[in-house]
C-alpha cells in the first residue's frame, strides 16, 4: 500500500513540474513583439515608388506613421484608399504620415495609381511586403493590414481588414497627444 504522505508529495511535485513546463512552453512559444526587429527592418527598407525611384522609409521617422499594406486586387483595400487620401490631406499640417505599401507587381501598382491617384506616398513592396506584414503582426496574412508607429518608432496599433476611419482618427489623436506630453 502506498504511503499517503508520499502520494501527496508526488502529486505536489508533479503539479509543480507541470506548471513549470507550461510556463516554459509559453515563454518559448510566444512570438517576439513586432517592434523587436520587424519595425527596424521596415524602417531600414528602401522601396521603389510607382516610377521605380527608390525611397528610404527612414525619411518618415520621428512622426506618427500609418503604414497600410494593400493590393490592387483587394476590394476593401481599394475602398479605403479615398478615405486615407482625404485623411492625409487633413493631416498635412501635423506630424502624421500615411504610407501605402503595395503587395503586387510594379506594373499593377503603377497602372492603379494612374487611374486612382492618392495623396500619400505609394511604394512597391511586392511579395516581401507580405512577409514584412506577417512580422509586424499580420499572422493571418490578410489585406488590408495597417500598422501605426509612434514618433519613437514603436508599433502602437495594428488593424486587420478595412479601416474604420473614426477609430483610426481617434487613435491618431491619442498617439499624437501622447507624443506631445
Amino acid at each position: 500500500m502506498i504511503n499517503k504522505k508520499f502520494l501527496s508529495f508526488a502529486v505536489l511535485i508533479g503539479a509543480a513540474c507541470a506548471g513549470l513546463g507550461i510556463y516554459a512552453g509559453n515563454v518559448h512559444s510566444t512570438p517576439d513583439t513586432p517592434q523587436s526587429g520587424a519595425v527596424r527592418q521596415l524602417m531600414s527598407k528602401s522601396l521603389p515608388d510607382t516610377s521605380g525611384k527608390p525611397h528610404a522609409l527612414a525619411q518618415y521617422s520621428n512622426q506618427l506613421l500609418i503604414v497600410n499594406f494593400w493590393a490592387t486586387w483587394c476590394k476593401p483595400c481599394v475602398q479605403e484608399m479615398p478615405e486615407l487620401s482625404e485623411l492625409q490631406n487633413e493631416l498635412k499640417s501635423k506630424k502624421v504620415q500615411i504610407l501605402g505599401l503595395g503587395i503586387d507587381s510594379p506594373s499593377n501598382i503603377t497602372e492603379f495609381t494612374q487611374k486612382y491617384p492618392v495623396s500619400y506616398p505609394i511604394f512597391v513592396a511586392g511579395l516581401d511586403g507580405s512577409e514584412l506584414s506577417r512580422q509586424l503582426g499580420n499572422q493571418a496574412g490578410g489585406l488590408p493590414f495597417t500598422v501605426m508607429l509612434d514618433a519613437q518608432g514603436k508599433l502602437v496599433k495594428t488593424y486587420l481588414g478595412r479601416l474604420k476611419m473614426q477609430e483610426l482618427k481617434a487613435d491618431i489623436a491619442k498617439y499624437s497627444a501622447e507624443k506631445s506630453k
